[in-house]
Order: structure tokens, then C-alpha cells, then sequence
């Protein structure tokens, strides 16, 4: 038995290895069989029966949702706390991969990387979208009615106080709240791997708590349902990135706006990603991350200069007010009056984003050796969290000025994918700033699948992170099949209630990761 780990188990001694023609393999068993089979026969299913697969999964993300608000509220303000307690605490100091452990990565390339890998696809979609949904509904004659989808009891009438609400809305949904998930799962798996010498599995964060079951059936469940929630909420992400890349192209040239035409974009752009993740972390999704970064950011100059400035630097420090002076109300799990909003709005969210934390934890994990628990949970929690406010306060923040002081409704009223290009073309040079959209919706849909492909490759190779390249490419296949039955079996709605379905069970798994990641700090403080 390892003194350093308490355990002798071995990364991959589960493992099956063999060659089918020329294409080695190397899987968990039975972890990688269980997982391709429930997905290989969910998207057959999917394809056979789309209609009746529409109903069931609207009936799955209607229970959950309705049932459970007050529980992913809850879960989600626990995490935050969670998070903020350990910055505080002398367990900060914790370097993870031990005292002598230096980062593999600068700031740059880092935050270039969290921010692709954390946020892409979704900020694209709903930068423009959100606040400007969350504003209508709060300024609507209706607000407070129990028919209404204003968050709180809306501010009926009032442009300037509806603006505000719909920004702190937007903020809560992107700020602290998702970033907290990414940051419980990330430090879970960085600490147990790089300071204790266990797999990168999602099973390793809880072996304070379940011992050496953590190697058995225990350890396989969690393994499965963390691949199953990671696809699944891949596979959200990638039908609202075909959707708007989808919208941006019809706007541009005409390109029809169909299933069929988005079907191509996700076959074309896993086609992409496959490229990607044959380069390997370093090779691909780290300079498809950087590349993004840096259109991300023009794009953001580019509005922000050529926009109302003043009026978006005022939003910025206006709408972060708002957010904190409405946190407590906005996060408060019951007694809500405001029930479309909290059910429609903030479960989905908070569904989506625990169904993607395995997914960007253990990528986060994956590039965050030889920092303290400290400057994790602060660069990983705050920082992310300022930059969605920031893009947030650029482009909705524009969006809203459009329509209240300049009187043009041609964003709110658009379909919701189109609603970026819509407030773009208010704005000089609509052409190219629309194309560049377009090529961040495509980027970031290529770093989400690439770097999903590594993660749920390492966890179906029992903690693996050199497996051979034909798993990455199976998975990567994968994740596109899943996205095409899914927007064949119902489109956005059915994404969003695998989304919401996956992420309801892993929420519960995070909860027990807290306690087990302040179990292992602690023996670590002490030398045990």
C-alpha cells in the first residue's frame, strides 16, 4: 500500500488492451462498455422515434425542473460558499502536485483555455439574448403575474430599472453560480491526481469518503454518469453553436435555415475538431483556445469602441450593483413567486452547467498543476466571472441602449440565434464583425468538442490521459452523433432536457465532492 495515497491501486490496472485490426485500444472496463452502449442506444432510439422521443424528453425537463428548482438553487449557492470558504481558510495554501510543483501553463494561455473551454459556445448565443429576454419580460405590464418569466417581480414600465434587472439576471446566470461547479469538480481532480497520485477519474474524489469502493461499482457508476452528463451537455452546447452559426449564415448569405443545413455544420465542425484533437492538448485546443481569445477580445473592442462607450462602461459597474444587490433574492431556493424564471431560466442553467463540470473540471484539472488551492479557486472562480460581466455589459448592455434610447427593436424581436447579428448590424463594418461571430461560434464549437473528447476519453480509460488516438476519435464521432439524434429528436428543447436530466443526479455528486475535497485538504495540512 502507498503511503502517500493510502490505496494500491494503479492507474489503468482495470484496464482492457487489445487491437481490433489496426486500432489499439486501452478502456476501463467496464466503464467505457456501459457509457458507448447507453449513447449507442440512445441515438438509435432517438432516430427511430423522434416524435415520441420530443414528448418524453419535454415530460423529463418539465419534472425535473418543476420538482427540483428549489434543490439545484440550493446546491448551487452551496457550492459558492464552498468556494469562497476555502480562499479564506489556511487550506488555501495547498499547492497542487505538491510544495516543489511549478504551473505548466502562464496566466495567458490559461485563462485563454478556462474561458474556451468554460463559457464559448454559450456566451456567443446568449450574450445579446439574455438580457434583453430578461428586460422585455421585466418591463412587460405582466411582470410579478404568475404567467410571467420576469425574474423577481419584474419593474413594470420602467426602462431603466428593467435594464438593470435584466442585467443582474444575466450575471447570475454567468457570474459566480456555474464557476463554482467548474471550480468544485477542477480542484477535486487536480488534488487527488497531482497531490495523491490517483487516476484523473472522477472516482479519485471520493476516496476520503468510500475507501477503496471507490475502485468498484461505486467508482463505475460515477465514472458513467459523469461521461453520460459530460456528452449530453456537449451535446446542448453544440446545437445552440449550429443554430446560431446556422442563423449567422442565412443573415450573411442566404444559407438555409434548416435541420439538414445544421446537421452539416456539426458534421463539418467535428470534422474540424477531429483534426484538433489529433494535435493534443498543446498542439490544438490550446492554440484553438488562444485563437479564440483573441477574436473573442477584438470583437469586444470592436463593440464596445464603435457602441455607446460611456453608456457600456456605466452598464458595467451598474449591472455588477444590481447583480449583488439582487443576489440574495435571485438565489434564494424558496418561497419563489417568480416560478418561470427560476424553473425555465436558473434550473436549466444550473443543470447545464453541473452537466458540463466534469467536463471542464477535469480539463481545468488538466492544466492547472503546480498552483495553490488559493489562486485556483480565486482565478478559476472570480476572474472567468468578471469577464462574463464585462462581455455581458458590452453586448447586451448595447443591445439594451438600442432599444431604449434609440428606439430599434430589430434584436428583441429576432429569433433568439439570430439576435447578435441583428444587434451587429446596427453597428459599422455588420459584415465582418458578423463574419468573425460566425468564426467564434465555429471555434469555440471546436474547442468544446476537442477538449470533451480528451476528458471523456481519460475517464472511459480509467484516468489515462495518453490513451491510444482512436478512442479520442470515437468520442469526438460521438458527441456529434449525439447532436444530430438530439436536434433530429425534438432540436434546442430536447438538448436542453437531456441537459437538465443529466445534470440533476450529478448535482447530488457534487455535493459529496465538497466534503470529500475539504476531507483530503485537511489531511493534507496535517501531514496525513
Amino acid at each position: 500500500m502507498s503511503e502517500e495515497t493510502g490505496t494500491d491501486y494503479e492507474v489503468g490496472q482495470d484496464n482492457i488492451t487489445t487491437n481490433i485490426g489496426p486500432f489499439g485500444l486501452d478502456i476501463h472496463n467496464p466503464v467505457f462498455l456501459i457509457s458507448g452502449l447507453a449513447i449507442f442506444v440512445f441515438v438509435i432510439g432517438t432516430l427511430m422515434v423522434p416524435e415520441q422521443a420530443t414528448d418524453v424528453f419535454k415530460a423529463m425537463r418539465g419534472w425535473v425542473t418543476v420538482n427540483f428548482d428549489w434543490f439545484f438553487l440550493l446546491s448551487g449557492n452551496i457550492f459558492v460558499l464552498f468556494c469562497l470558504l476555502l480562499i479564506v481558510t489556511p487550506l488555501g495554501k495547498i499547492r497542487l502536485g505538491g510544495a516543489d510543483a511549478r504551473p505548466d501553463y502562464g496566466y495567458l494561455g490559461w485563462f485563454a483555455m478556462l474561458f474556451a473551454a468554460g463559457m464559448g459556445i454559450g456566451l456567443m448565443f446568449f450574450g445579446v439574448s439574455e438580457p434583453i429576454s430578461h428586460f422585455g419580460s421585466s418591463i412587460s405590464e405582466s411582470a410579478g403575474t404568475p404567467e410571467s418569466w420576469a425574474p423577481l417581480a419584474g419593474a413594470p414600465g420602467d426602462a431603466a430599472a428593467a435594464a438593470k434587472l435584466g442585467m443582474a439576471a444575466t450575471i447570475y446566470h454567468w457570474g459566480l453560480h456555474p464557476w463554482a461547479m467548474y471550480a468544485v469538480v477542477g480542484l477535486a481532480l487536480a488534488f487527488f491526481t497531482y497531490n495523491k497520485g490517483m487516476p484523473l477519474s472522477l472516482r479519485s474524489a471520493f476516496y476520503p469518503l468510500m475507501g477503496e469502493a471507490v475502485w468498484g461499482w461505486f467508482g463505475h457508476l460515477v465514472d458513467v454518469v459523469a461521461v453520460l452528463a459530460t456528452l449530453f451537455g456537449l451535446a446542448t452546447s453544440l446545437g445552440f453553436g449550429a443554430s446560431q452559426a446556422n442563423a449567422g449564415l442565412n443573415f450573411l448569405f442566404g444559407v438555409t435555415d434548416s435541420d439538414g443545413t445544421k446537421i452539416i455544420l456539426i458534421v463539418s465542425i467535428t470534422a474540424v475538431a477531429l483534426v484538433s484533437v489529433m494535435r493534443g492538448l498543446d498542439g490544438g485546443v490550446k492554440r484553438a483556445s488562444e485563437i479564440n481569445m483573441v477574436l473573442a477580445f477584438l470583437l469586444l473592442l470592436f463593440v464596445l469602441f464603435v457602441g455607446p462607450t460611456a453608456d457600456i462602461i456605466m452598464g458595467f459597474f451598474s449591472g455588477l450593483g444590481a447583480y449583488i444587490t439582487n443576489l440574495p433574492a435571485l438565489s434564494n431556493p424558496f418561497g419563489r413567486t417568480d416560478a418561470n424564471f427560476s424553473q425555465g431560466w436558473t434550473s436549466f442553467y444550473w443543470a447545464w452547467w453541473i452537466s458540463w463540470s466534469p467536463f471542464v473540471g477535469m480539463f481545468i484539472a488538466r492544466v492547472s498543476r503546480g498552483r495553490t488551492v488559493r489562486e485556483f479557486i480565486f482565478c478559476v472562480l472570480l476572474v472567468p466571472s468578471l469577464v462574463c460581466v464585462l462581455w455581458m455589459a458590452v453586448f447586451g448592455g448595447t443591445a439594451l441602449q438600442q432599444i431604449v434610447q434609440d428606439g430599434y427593436t430589430g434584436a428583441q424581436e429576432a429569433a433568439t440565434e439570430l439576435r447578435l447579428f441583428a444587434m451587429l448590424s446596427e453597428l459599422p463594418l455588420t459584415q465582418i464583425t458578423s463574419a468573425i461571430g460566425i468564426i467564434l461560434v465555429v471555434v469555440f464549437f471546436v474547442t468544446s468538442s476537442d477538449s470533451g473528447s480528451l476528458v471523456i476519453d481519460t475517464i472511459t480509460a480509467g484516468g489515462k490521459t495518453d490513451g491510444p488516438m482512436p478512442q479520442r476519435v470515437f468520442w469526438c464521432v460521438f458527441e456529434g452523433l449525439v447532436a444530430i439524434a438530439l436536434l433530429l429528436g425534438g432540436g434546442l428543447a430536447a438538448l436542453q432536457a437531456m441537459a437538465v436530466t443529466m445534470g440533476f443526479p450529478f448535482a447530488a455528486v457534487l455535493l459529496l465532492m465538497c466534503i470529500s475535497i475539504w476531507l483530503g485538504l485537511r489531511a493534507e495540512s496535517k501531514g496525513t
